[in-house]
């Protein structure tokens, strides 16, 4: 309870900044991240001085179960009626609202049913969530080890006749059996010349002798989640597969030992742009260096080109620098690390070196 206290006082403090009087709050992952709700149904109105939590029916003893430090409240009818009633209790002349995360539709009932300034207020929580605490990396790491034992287990029941999504349905399943409650992502198995495709979700394409294929998968773990990248081949992939993994990872590595308090997400991006792009794969290395995760698989702080925001203690970031050549194939390699006072710790810990079965 004292957490989520603390994560209201810290939303307060940011809505003094922007002069609301209100906040609405109804992306599911920030319901979860200010109340620990993991429902479907319902939103948070906070003030200045009070914050309910809103639901109907179906979920309001799961709500007295999971959310503390708010009045929880069911609505009969129509929740506008019930933020309405409390607009009017409250004295809220300004409501902020998550504009990235309301439909056009939802939006045009508020405007017309509420008397008072909507104020688009995307991403404040989301400025919280960046700063990971102790309890959020534990559960992180947890879904990083069972990303790890998955990767393990691919090594094992891989062999060629496989299709990609064989093999991603077995490791999909296996991380279930660890504890897992879902995927972060539709997993990625790429083999062959279908490595060259960054984001080439598992297909029907079977696995050959000689294949390199790209691992990119990640589980859900109490909410929060792990994304791993590993590159590996059946048998020789050709000299040229070899000495691009061999770029990457010095890139990876070098990224590794960058991060840490006060470097930025452009800075770091940089590092791992600077060796690919000497090596002459430039071109070859089209999206970021890594981004933030979470309670979402994407959040902040990115590490790309366009952020200039200093690192910070608690952020959670991948670095999965890649190159990806069409006709030929691709690599990446990706790991999960938090921000230390002093450097970083990584949280994924499976093998990086080129693995030839």
């Amino acid at each position: 309870m004292i957490r989520m206290i603390k994560r209201i006082e810290k939303l307060r403090a940011l809505m003094k900044k922007e002069v609301i009087d209100a906040y609405l709050v109804t992306s599911p992952a920030n319901l979860r991240y200010l109340t620990n709700f993991t429902g479907t149904a319902g939103l948070a109105f906070i003030t200045l001085n009070n914050a309910f939590f809103i639901t109907d029916f179906r979920y309001t003893e799961q709500a007295s179960e999971q959310v503390q430090g708010m009045t929880i409240l069911q609505h009969q009818g129509d929740i506008t009626s019930e933020i309405l009633k409390l607009m009017e209790s409250e004295g809220v002349n300004v409501l902020g609202f998550e504009d990235s995360y309301i439909t056009y539709a939802e939006y045009s009932i508020f405007e017309e049913a509420i008397d008072a300034e909507l104020a688009p207020a995307s991403g404040l929580i989301e400025k919280l969530r960046e700063q990971k605490d102790a309890g959020e990396i534990a559960i992180i790491e947890k879904a990083c080890a069972i990303a790890d034992e998955g990767f393990e287990h691919v090594l094992k029941m891989i062999r060629p006749g496989m299709t990609e999504i064989e093999v991603a349905n077995q490791l999909d399943f296996f991380m279930r059996s660890l504890g897992a409650t879902g995927t972060s992502f539709d997993t990625i198995v790429a083999s062959g010349v279908r490595s060259a495709l960054p984001h080439g979700v598992a297909s029907e394409k079977m696995i050959e002798q000689g294949d390199l294929i790209t691992l990119d998968f990640g589980c859900v773990y109490q909410g929060y989640v792990s994304d791993i990248t590993r590159t590996f081949a059946i048998g020789d992939p050709g000299q040229e597969l070899k000495d691009i993994y061999q770029i990457v990872l010095d890139a990876q590595l070098n990224v590794l030992a960058a991060a840490q308090v006060g470097v930025t997400g452009a800075q770091l991006d940089a590092v791992a742009r600077n060796i690919i792009t000497e090596a002459g794969y430039g071109e070859a290395f089209g999206h970021s260096t890594g981004h933030g995760i979470g309670l979402d698989i994407h959040e902040g702080p990115n590490i790309s080109r366009s952020n200039e925001e200093p690192l910070t203690v608690g952020n959670v970031i991948t670095d999965e620098p890649g190159i990806y050549i069409a006709g030929l194939g691709g690599v990446r390699i990706e790991d999960d690390l938090v921000i230390l006072a002093e450097g970083n710790r990584i949280l994924t810990q499976s093998s990086k070196e080129l693995i030839i079965l």
